[in-house]
C-alpha cells in the first residue's frame, strides 16, 4: 500500500494555492507519522519541498528527520511532474539535474524509483534520461489499459539506445477518497496481473494534495487483520522493486516482456490546446540553453542566476500547465514565469557578446556600422540575418572583416516613422560553430548582377527548388527538388487548410484522431512581398469566417533548399480546430516523428501525435526515393494520415484548437453558460519544407529545427583595438550525427566545463568533438541515440571524464582526449 499525495501545484487554481497546500499535506503526513508507526509516505515533485523549506522551516525539520527514519521516501527525482512529450531532451535532463541535486544537498539522498503519475503519455527516450539520473525504475498511470495493450503491470521499458528500466503501471488511479480503501483496492486488483504475487496499490487524497487520511490508514490495519485482500503493507515503491526483484531473481527478471516504443495515448488534445504556452515555452528553452553556453564562453559564473531561469521554465512544464489544461488565470502567471526566464537568460546573453565583442579587433573605417554576429549552434551555420540599421538615408550594402561583399537586400523596417536614415537590410552569414563573424555594414544599396532567383506572385525558384502556387487554392501545387528530379506535391490531392467544429473537451478526452473532414480557409489575396539578389518572398492572405491567416513564402537564392513560411494567424473561432495540412505525392512511405533527444517512427493512420519540431514523411515518387520533412518553432500535435477519395497522403499539424478553459469531459457546458475560449487573437509562428532525396538523416532537421527555435543574434558594435580575430568558433560538434545539445558550466566546479551530445540518427558513429574553448579535442563512440555528457576541467583539461546526466557520478565510458 503506497501512501502517497499527488499536488497538482497549479491546474484549477493558481500557484500560489498550490504552494500553500504543499504546506498543509506535509503537515498532515508528518502527523500521520507520528500517530502510526508503520505509515509510510511516498513524495515526489522537488518543487514542493523548496517551497516548504523557505516557507516553514520547523516543518522542513520534521521532514528531514522521516527522511533519516527511512518512513519519507524521495522517488521521482524530477523538480515537477513534467508532461512527458513537450520538454526538450534538455529540460528533461534539468529537471533531474535540479530535483536530484536539491535531494543529495538537503536529504542526503537521491530518488532511484521515477514516478511521474499524471502525465498524458511518455516519450520513448525517457528510460535513457532516468538512468542517466540514477533512476532504474518507473511508476506511471496512463496510458491505461483500454488506451494501449502493455505487456502487463510489471515489464521493461527499453529506450532506442537500450536503455532499460523496470516500469509499473500504477493500477486504477494514483489517489483515493478520504474514507477506506476497499474501492481503492478492489478496483486495483481488477486491473493488476497477480501472477506477480506483491504488487502495489496507491492511495491518499490527491490533485489538490491531502494525502493519506485516518480512515484510510484504519481501514488498511483492518482489512490486513480481516485478510479480505491479502497481507496488506505500508511500503514504498523503493521496497516493492527491490523485493520484486530479488523474488523474480535473474531468470524471472529477463522473462519479463521488453516494451521498446512510447507510452501513448491519453488526452490527444492537450497537444494543441493553448498555443500561447507552447510557443512560451519553446522560446524559454532555447533562451537559458543559448545563455549557459554565452556564459561559459565568457567565462562568466551566472550558476545561480541560470538555476532561477531554468527553474521557472521546469515548473511551467507541469504536466497542466504546458498542456493548456489550467485556468485561465494560471496563464498570466506562467507568461510571467517564462518571461522572467527569458529576460533572465537575455541579460546573460547580452553581457557575454559584449565582453566577447570588447576584444574584438574593430579597425577604424569611416562611413561604416560594424555588426558582430553570434551562433549559439556548435557547428558552422550559414543563415540570412535581418538587422535594423540608421542614419543610412540611402540604404546600405554589407561587406566582412576583409571587405569583400556579402549578399544581401533591403527588407522591410520594423520601425515607421519620418527618419529617414531608418532601414533593414537582410544578409547572409557564414558563422563558426558556437562563435562569432565581423561584418561591416556600408552605406549605399549593393549593386548585384540579377541571379537564377525569379520570382512572381504564383511562383518561386533558385538552382534547388521550384514552387508553384495554386492561385485559387493559395497552396502549392508544385515542390520541384531539382537535385533529384522530383516533385513533391504535383498531383497530390488535399487541402492545405481544414477546419471544422471541435466539441471535445480540452484535453480532447478520448480523441484519437483530429483528421475529420473540414472547411477550407478562402485565398484573398497573392502578393510578391520581396524580389531580390539574396531571397524572394510570396505574401499568401486566407480568410474563413472571421479568421485570417497570411503565409509568407520566402526562398533563397543559389541552393537554399528549404522554404520557410512565416506565418500570422488572427483566430476568431470558438469551439472550431484548424489542421494545416501537407499533402504529399508519395507511394509507400514512412512516417518519422523527432521526440526529445530521438526519433521514432509511427503507423501512417491519422491518429494526432505529440512530437518536437520536426515530422518526416519519406518514399517514392515515380520509382525514386524522396521525402519531406516539415519542421517548426511553434506546434506540437501532428499527424500523417493515409489516402482517402480525393486526398493523397498528408502531414497535419495541429495550428489551432479553440475549446474552453480547463472544460473536462463528462462535464456539460451550460448552453446558456458564458465560457473564455482558447486561442482567440493573433499568434505567430514558422515553417519549414524540407525536400530530400528519401532518406530523413541526410537533411539534418534536428539542426534545422535547432536553428529555427533559437536564431543567430546580430549586435552593433563600435571601433576598437581588440587582441580577438574578425572570426571565432568555441565549440565544433561537425555537423554529423552527433550533436552537442549542451555547453555549461558544471554545477559544482564553475572552472569545468560540461558538454553533452547525443547520437541523431539511430545509427552508431563515431564522433569528434573540438573544444577550442578548453584546448582539447574528444574523439567518442555513440550508439543508436545514446546521449554521452563529458565534464571537462580547464585547468587540467586532458583529464576530462564522462559524467552523469545529474554531474554527480563519474561514468565508465571509453573515449580520447587530446590537445587541440
Amino acid at each position: 500500500m503506497i501512501g502517497n499525495a499527488h499536488l497538482d501545484p497549479v491546474w484549477l487554481w493558481p500557484w500560489q494555492e498550490g504552494y500553500q497546500e504543499a504546506r498543509a499535506t506535509f503537515w498532515s503526513a508528518i502527523h500521520r507519522m507520528d500517530e502510526y508507526p508503520d505509515f509510510v509516505f511516498t513524495c515526489d515533485q522537488v518543487v514542493l519541498l523548496s517551497w516548504v523549506e523557505e516557507s516553514d522551516p520547523e516543518l522542513f525539520a520534521r521532514i528531514r528527520e522521516k527522511v533519516a527514519e527511512g518512513r519519507w521516501v524521495m522517488v521521482g527525482g524530477w523538480w515537477v511532474e513534467p508532461d512527458c512529450n513537450m520538454p526538450s531532451g534538455e529540460s528533461f535532463a534539468r529537471q533531474g539535474l535540479y530535483g536530484q541535486r536539491y535531494l543529495k544537498e538537503r536529504f542526503g539522498v537521491t530518488a532511484t524509483v521515477g514516478m511521474n503519475v499524471d502525465p498524458f503519455g511518455h516519450n520513448a527516450m525517457l528510460p535513457a534520461i532516468l538512468r542517466g539520473q540514477g533512476m532504474d525504475s518507473y511508476c506511471f498511470l496512463r496510458p491505461g489499459p483500454h488506451e494501449s495493450e502493455l505487456p502487463g503491470t510489471l515489464f521493461w521499458w527499453e529506450a532506442p539506445d537500450g536503455s532499460r528500466v523496470l516500469a509499473y503501471r500504477i493500477p486504477f488511479e494514483y489517489c483515493s477518497p478520504p474514507g477506506e480503501v476497499a474501492g481503492q483496492t478492489e478496483k486495483a486488483l481488477g486491473q493488476l496481473d497477480r501472477s506477480l504475487g506483491d504488487l502495489m496499490v496507491f492511495y491518499g487524497v490527491g490533485n489538490h494534495g491531502g494525502g493519506p487520511t485516518k480512515a484510510n490508514i484504519d481501514s488498511i490495519h483492518r482489512y490486513d487483520q480481516m485478510g479480505t485482500f491479502g497481507e496488506l503493507t505500508m511500503s514504498s515503491p523503493r521496497r516493492y522493486f527491490d523485493e520484486i526483484t530479488k523474488r523474480l531473481g535473474e531468470q524471472g527478471l529477463a522473462e519479463l516482456a521488453v516494451w521498446r516504443d512510447d507510452l501513448q495515448h491519453h488526452a490527444a488534445g492537450c497537444y494543441s490546446a493553448h498555443s500561447g504556452i507552447k510557443v512560451w515555452q519553446r522560446r524559454a528553452q532555447a533562451a537559458v540553453l543559448s545563455a549557459e553556453r554565452w556564459a561559459a564562453i565568457a567565462g562568466h559564473d551566472a550558476r545561480a542566476d541560470l538555476e532561477r531561469a531554468w527553474k521557472q521554465v521546469l515548473f511551467n512544464q507541469f504536466h497542466d500547465v504546458l498542456p493548456g489544461s489550467a485556468i485561465e488565470p494560471a496563464y498570466d502567471d506562467a507568461r510571467d514565469q517564462l518571461g522572467e526566464a527569458v529576460a533572465i537568460s537575455k541579460r546573460i546573453i547580452t553581457r557575454a557578446h559584449n565582453v566577447i565583442a570588447r576584444d574584438v579587433r574593430v579597425p577604424q573605417e569611416d562611413g561604416t556600422q560594424p555588426v558582430i554576429v553570434f551562433n549559439p549552434h556548435p557547428w558552422p551555420v550559414s543563415t540570412r540575418v535581418e538587422m535594423q540599421y540608421g542614419l543610412a538615408p540611402n540604404g546600405v550594402h554589407v561587406v566582412d572583416a576583409d571587405g569583400a561583399d556579402v549578399p544581401c537586400q533591403r527588407t522591410q523596417s520594423v520601425a515607421t516613422t519620418d527618419d529617414k536614415g531608418r532601414g533593414a537590410t537582410v544578409f547572409q552569414a557564414d558563422l563558426p560553430p558556437l562563435g562569432y563573424r565581423l561584418y561591416r555594414l556600408r552605406q549605399g544599396p549593393a549593386a548585384y548582377a540579377p541571379g537564377t532567383l525569379s520570382v512572381s506572385p504564383y511562383h518561386l525558384e533558385n538552382d534547388v527548388l521550384r514552387l508553384e502556387i495554386d492561385p485559387v487554392t493559395g497552396w502549392l501545387s508544385s515542390l520541384l527538388d531539382r537535385r533529384t528530379g522530383v516533385d513533391l506535391v504535383a498531383g497530390a490531392a488535399g487541402e492545405h487548410t481544414q477546419i471544422c467544429e471541435d466539441p471535445t473537451d480540452t484535453w480532447g478526452h478520448r480523441v484519437v484522431s483530429y483528421d475529420w473532414p473540414g472547411e477550407a480557409m478562402t485565398t484573398t489575396g497573392v502578393v510578391v512581398r520581396e524580389q531580390g539578389p539574396l531571397r524572394a518572398h510570396v505574401r499568401v492572405e486566407r480568410a474563413w469566417g472571421r479568421s485570417t491567416m497570411a503565409e509568407e513564402f520566402i526562398l533563397g537564392a543559389g541552393d537554399d533548399d528549404a522554404v520557410e513560411v512565416r506565418v500570422t494567424l488572427d483566430w476568431r473561432e470558438q469551439a472550431h480546430l484548424m489542421k494545416l495540412r501537407f499533402p504529399v505525392a508519395v507511394q509507400s512511405p514512412v512516417a518519422t516523428y523527432e521526440i526529445p533527444f530521438g526519433h521514432l517512427t509511427r503507423p501512417i493512420d491519422g491518429a494526432e501525435e505529440p512530437a518536437q519540431s520536426w515530422v518526416d514523411l519519406s518514399g517514392v515518387v515515380g520509382g525514386r526515393p524522396a521525402g519531406l520533412a516539415v519542421v517548426n518553432n511553434a506546434k506540437h500535435g501532428y499527424d500523417v494520415s493515409p489516402p482517402s477519395p480525393g486526398r493523397s497522403h498528408s502531414i497535419g499539424v495541429t495550428a489551432v484548437r479553440s475549446p474552453v478553459y480547463s472544460w473536462h469531459d463528462p462535464r456539460l457546458l451550460d448552453p446558456d453558460g458564458y465560457y473564455s475560449y482558447q486561442d482567440q487573437g493573433t499568434q505567430r509562428f514558422t515553417y519549414l519544407l524540407v525536400p530530400h532525396a528519401g532518406d530523413w538523416r541526410a537533411a539534418a532537421l534536428t539542426r534545422r529545427a535547432a536553428l529555427l527555435g533559437s536564431p543567430v543574434r546580430a549586435m552593433l558594435e563600435s571601433f576598437h583595438d581588440g587582441q580577438l580575430p574578425p572570426s571565432r568558433g568555441y565549440l565544433d560538434d561537425g555537423g554529423g550525427q552527433v550533436m552537442v545539445t549542451a555547453v555549461k558550466l558544471h554545477e559544482d566546479a564553475p572552472g569545468d566545463l560540461v558538454v553533452r551530445a547525443v547520437e541523431t540518427t539511430g545509427r552508431a558513429a563515431q564522433a569528434t568533438l573540438d573544444v577550442p574553448l578548453a584546448g582539447v579535442r574528444l574523439t567518442a563512440d555513440f550508439g543508436p541515440c545514446q546521449i554521452r555528457t563529458f565534464r571537462i576541467p580547464l585547468a587540467d583539461p586532458l583529464a576530462a571524464v564522462e559524467t552523469d546526466l545529474v554531474e554527480l557520478t563519474v561514468r565508465k565510458g571509453a573515449f580520447t582526449v587530446e590537445a587541440w
